[in-house]
């Protein structure tokens, strides 16, 4: 088998490099959230709030946005209750829905958000961004089981 010069000195993806994407890309995001006044952690928990398909109990948010930020729940419910005082959220009965201010701060972060995302992924070939996806499924499944493991 030849090694090519582009091969050979190719990072091999491990979590360092796996961290340090995630935190190039969290930083861009950051960035444009904070035009908005909003964290991140707000932004995860105000999307999971936009994007359910059915009214979402403060404890049906917590469980799904624990699933994405691995946070503890007080914590997250503190967050849910910022959403609130900002009125990004609103109580509706036993649940919580997204207040039309929040609809729109999700869709206008997401509107800065994809030119830039445009560029950070465009060009790369499609059977690479399969690839990629691949692993990345499979060393979330590993490490959700990990975790999982660790917590029980």
């Amino acid at each position: 088998m030849t090694t090519t010069a582009s091969t050979a000195s190719a990072p091999v993806a491990d979590g360092r490099a796996l961290g340090l994407a995630h935190y190039a890309a969290r930083g861009v995001l950051e960035h444009v959230l904070a035009r908005h006044g909003i964290t991140f952690r707000q932004h995860i928990a105000l999307r999971a709030a936009v994007t359910a398909e059915a009214p979402q109990t403060p404890d049906d948010l917590v469980t799904r946005i624990q699933g994405s930020l691995k946070a503890d729940p007080a914590d997250i419910r503190g967050t849910l209750d910022e959403l609130l005082a900002k009125q990004l959220l609103v109580a509706d009965g036993a649940h919580l829905r997204p207040a039309a201010a929040g609809r729109e701060l999700i869709a206008a972060a997401g509107a800065e958000t994809a030119p830039i995302a445009a560029r950070v992924w465009g060009g790369i070939p499609a059977e690479d961004l399969a690839a990629a996806g691949r692993v990345l499924a499979l060393v979330t499944e590993r490490a959700n089981a990990e975790l999982a493991a660790l917590t029980a």
